[in-house]
């Protein structure tokens, strides 16, 4: 069965969208047919990260106002096989799109992929509340600040209305820096009251990916990309243990 995931968080700064293009290409990597959705109306980013940006002319509301259908303005990644992205606008709709039109493009992308993954914008305003009406679970994207948390949170109790299956991830942790703090990732589950799904280490590389315009996993299988690995595995069902930060 076909699977929409948001993905979310309370604030900007959390690697949500490089989590997303990373963990859809590692679902794709590993047999899955994956669409990647830029849900970030005006700010979107997620182009640069799956390294597609001279390649998404058309957006998901040419798709909603029939102007072209969903098979063309999906852009297929040029190496990694079964990804494909499905980007915003680059300016707000003079027609304000309804959870309705939302909810029937996603269910046709399910119908033609495995996953489908919705990348919200930061923040709980009415871009957040279109990405989450289609979505069969969320995974919110947090660091372990306590802003981040806080406002991870925040972000679950919303969720919470309307989904079940909520999971978290920690992303850019450093080990140092929680030692120094006396915190651990179980402080982080218990704050943003959330099963975990992974934790990302702090990574040079992803940044040096995505002003690269390239694939993290394209780049190497270390450190950051060995954890979104982990947790598209995850997603399929299996059991991988968590990686030891050091």
């Amino acid at each position: 069965m076909s699977t929409a995931i948001v993905v979310t968080s309370g604030k900007g700064g959390t690697g949500k969208t490089s989590l997303t293009a990373a963990v859809s290409s590692c679902l794709a990597a590993l047999g899955s047919r994956v669409l990647c959705i830029d849900m970030d109306v005006g700010l979107r980013n997620l182009d640069l990260a799956l390294g597609l940006s001279d390649r998404a002319l058309m957006d998901f509301t040419d798709v909603l106002a029939g102007r072209c259908t969903l098979e063309r303005a999906a852009v297929p990644h040029p190496v990694v096989e079964n990804l494909s992205l499905l980007t915003a606008p680059v300016t707000f709709p003079c027609q304000a799109i309804t959870f309705p039109q939302m909810r029937a493009l996603v269910q046709q992308a399910k119908a033609q992929y495995d996953y489908v993954l919705m990348d919200s914008p930061a923040g709980l305003g009415a871009g957040f509340e279109l990405a989450v009406c289609a979505a069969d679970r969320a995974i919110v994207v947090s660091t372990t600040d306590a802003s981040a948390l806080r406002d991870a949170q925040r972000t679950v109790t919303l969720l919470r209305n309307s989904l079940e299956r909520i999971h978290l991830v920690v992303n850019r942790v450093q080990p140092k820096l929680l030692r120094r703090l006396h915190a651990t990732i179980d402080d982080a589950m218990d704050e943003a009251g959330l099963p975990l799904l992974g934790v990302v280490p702090e990574d040079p590389q992803v940044m040096l990916s995505a002003n690269q315009e390239q694939l993290l996993i394209l780049s190497t299988n270390k450190g950051a990309a060995l954890a979104y690995l982990n947790i598209a595995r995850r997603l399929l069902g299996q059991r991988v243990p968590l990686m030891k930060l050091r």
